[in-house]
């Protein structure tokens, strides 16, 4: 999208997984090689950063990248300029640099697993990606997204979820984020026959229990204390904060994000 709504659009667009490419042959990927640089290289080849040249590049899982090779990135973002391996003679080039991870890149610097130097040149604007627990009824809006298309893919019609199935999507913690998500509609889609998605076609590993469901257990509503809990977990650190959300968001060890979205859903104003 970043490279779309730009100025580049029409230029290329490269992506790398910098997980799938072993260590070897990585820097021949991104920089290319000259004829006989190394045993195998029987001709010239361009490298994905030239090839991107007035485009963008995006490197995913760059955590992956090992440290030379964090080197030699560092390199390319200061001066714009590669070697070809086996090559004299530098290459300028014109290129939009876009990096991912599912990894917290600062705990990574602290662990001497990722280059602090490259760290802070990456890191001129940063978009964080909060995990899909924390983003309320997006799971919805994917829901929809993904059902779409694999339902065009196997020739179904479906025509969404049970409300008793929105109710445990919304409160689910999606520990395998959207991949699950989109893998688990994938197979329903499949397997199912029904044009609705209900309870029964959920694995075991998602609980059935609807948000609605009254514990009988005393009469007593569990998710109603829950959240009466949460509520006064969250006044109580906004009292010690003094109002200020990011110190509160500290105090929880929630990001500011899913602090203020769950004092929305709680309905709690500040």
């Amino acid at each position: 999208m970043i490279h779309h709504q730009s100025a580049r659009a029409r230029q290329e667009f490269v992506d790398v997984n910098c997980a799938a490419i072993p260590d070897a042959l990585l820097e021949s990927e991104l920089f290319g090689h000259e004829k006989g640089a190394f045993t195998g290289a029987v001709a010239r080849k361009t490298g994905l950063v030239e090839i991107a040249h007035k485009g963008t590049i995006f490197l995913d899982e760059i955590r992956d990248m090992n440290m030379v090779m964090q080197a030699k990135l560092l390199a390319v973002l200061d001066t714009q300029r590669f070697r070809r391996v086996g090559a004299v003679k530098p290459i300028d080039v014109d290129v939009r640099f876009i990096a991912a991870t599912n990894r917290i890149l600062l705990s990574e610097v602290k662990g001497d697993r990722f280059r602090e130097d490259l760290y802070y040149r990456l890191q001129v604007i940063a978009i964080n990606m909060p995990p899909l627990r924390e983003r309320g009824d997006d799971v919805f809006v994917l829901t929809d997204h993904f059902l779409r298309k694999f339902a065009a893919r196997h020739g179904r019609v479906i025509r969404g979820l049970e409300p008793a199935v929105e109710d445990v999507f919304r409160r689910y913690p999606w520990p395998g984020n959207v991949r699950e998500l989109e893998n688990l509609l994938e197979r329903i889609v499949i397997l199912e026959d029904e044009d609705t998605i209900c309870m029964s076609h959920l694995p075991a590993r998602i609980p059935r229990e609807s948000a609605t469901t009254t514990q009988q257990a005393g009469g007593a509503d569990y998710h109603g204390a829950t959240e009466a809990f949460q509520r006064d977990l969250i006044r109580i650190a906004l009292a010690a904060a003094e109002g200020n959300q990011l110190e509160a968001a500290r105090r929880l060890n929630l990001s500011r994000h899913a602090l203020r979205h769950q004092m929305l859903k709680l309905d709690l104003k500040q």
